[in-house]
């Protein structure tokens, strides 16, 4: 009775309460990289390639400890791309809240996962061997219940809480975190046609999701850090496969490069930068944007137009965004907002315009060539010095 009692209260180990801890992180660690280096990054974006043994290692750990199908990770996720923020979004905080995708993601997953379309669409490319569709797949209740066996084992009755907190650590900081927050608070580096944002510029808890709009600027790139003082430990693990060649880098995003000095006109080379670094030009933009709004908001106080500086206020935060993001009514407040202002008036068309630049698939390189100069011109006459600087930074883009 004293061995039962005794494996009950402690398992095989009669482990502390510190070292169940311990033991517990590093698993939930171990997960979390899983989900970052294979599923996203390798599986769903291509950035990088796994050696065999690598990437099995992380189909195993994941079917052990959170049951899910690569497949169905991999065409949601690239689906949530393909549609972000737009109606077919699986989890967008736009679309159904952010309490909702922040406490219930994994509830929007489960019903994604069951659209047969999404996964013929989007889930392409993913294993197909023997032991995906005879184990992983068909039997993913398997995996995790062999988990809860091996964590009673381990830790007694304590196992169980083990369990239920690497059950719940994916659906929380991934389906929840990532995917809410994610697009909801925090900062941008680039000015993606999305609301995603960087919620730390240290991304180690989440394996470097934590970097979000640095990802969703450039979805292909195997490293989601960008600035000096961004950490992403996703890519620290990355770089040591690479060392032991166990993984193969096949795109990372391109660095900034400005021409030293100020070129004497726009050259293909300049456009070639511009739309290349479009996302970071058009956050650039957004600062300048940002700056008049502050400014103008300062003069319309000092007017007896309250209601001005009322409706400015409200829309602030939409004056910057790409109108793809923007619903139709909020559109139309922007644009009566502004109507007061002549120099949020040419700086919001004007971005407008900018952005047009890219989004054209039908004009020549020298049809943009020309409307990036004439847009340049217009800018440094335009009177407004935060614009004309901009223009002048502009032409020291190059591919």
């Amino acid at each position: 009775m004293d061995h039962i009692l005794s494996f009950i209260s402690g398992g095989l180990t009669q482990s502390s309460w510190w070292e169940i801890l311990a033991f517990t992180l590093v698993m939930t660690h171990i997960t979390i990289v899983s989900v970052t280096v294979f599923l996203h990054r390798s599986q769903a974006h291509r950035g990088l390639d796994l050696h065999p043994a690598v990437m099995h290692f992380f189909r195993f750990w994941l079917w052990m400890t959170t049951g899910m199908v690569t497949k169905e990770w991999v065409a949601i996720h690239r689906k949530h791309h393909a549609k972000c923020e737009r109606d077919g979004d699986p989890h967008s905080p736009m679309l159904f809240g952010i309490w909702k995708v922040l406490f219930r993601g994994a509830e929007l997953y489960r019903e994604e996962s069951n659209n047969k379309e999404t996964m013929a669409k989007f889930g392409h490319g993913t294993p197909d061997d023997w032991l995906e569709r005879n184990v992983y797949s068909r039997h993913s209740l398997y995996g995790i219940l062999a988990m809860l066996a091996i964590d009673v084992l381990l830790f007694g009755a304590m196992g169980v809480t083990v369990w239920a907190v690497q059950m719940a650590w994916i659906p929380f900081w991934a389906a929840g975190v990532v995917n809410g927050i994610g697009h909801f608070w925090g900062y941008r580096n680039y000015n993606s046609p999305d609301t995603s944002t960087n919620v730390f510029p240290w991304g180690i808890v989440i394996g470097g999701e934590e970097l979000h709009n640095n990802h969703h600027a450039h979805g292909t790139s195997a490293k989601f850090s960008s600035k000096w003082y961004e950490f992403d430990i996703g890519w620290f693990y990355i770089s040591i496969l690479r060392f032991f060649r166990l993984a193969k880098v096949k795109k990372v995003a391109p660095k900034l490069k400005l021409e030293d000095g100020q070129k004497p006109m726009i050259d293909l080379s300049t456009l070639q930068g511009v739309i290349t670094h479009r996302y970071e030009v058009m956050a650039r933009y957004a600062d300048i944007v940002k700056s008049t709004a502050r400014q103008e908001m300062a003069k319309l106080k000092s007017t007896p137009q309250s209601e001005d500086v009322t409706m400015l206020r409200r829309v602030r935060s939409w004056l910057h965004r790409n109108e793809d993001v923007l619903q139709p009514e909020q559109v139309a407040q922007v644009d009566q907002a502004i109507a007061r202002s002549e120099k949020l008036s040419t700086l919001v068309q004007m971005r407008r315009e900018l952005g047009r630049l890219w989004e054209s698939s039908s004009a020549s390189s020298e049809q943009l060539l020309g409307d990036l100069q004439a847009w340049c011109q217009r800018a440094q006459q335009s009177g407004i010095e935060g614009l004309e600087q901009f223009a002048v930074r502009l032409r020291r883009y190059a591919a």
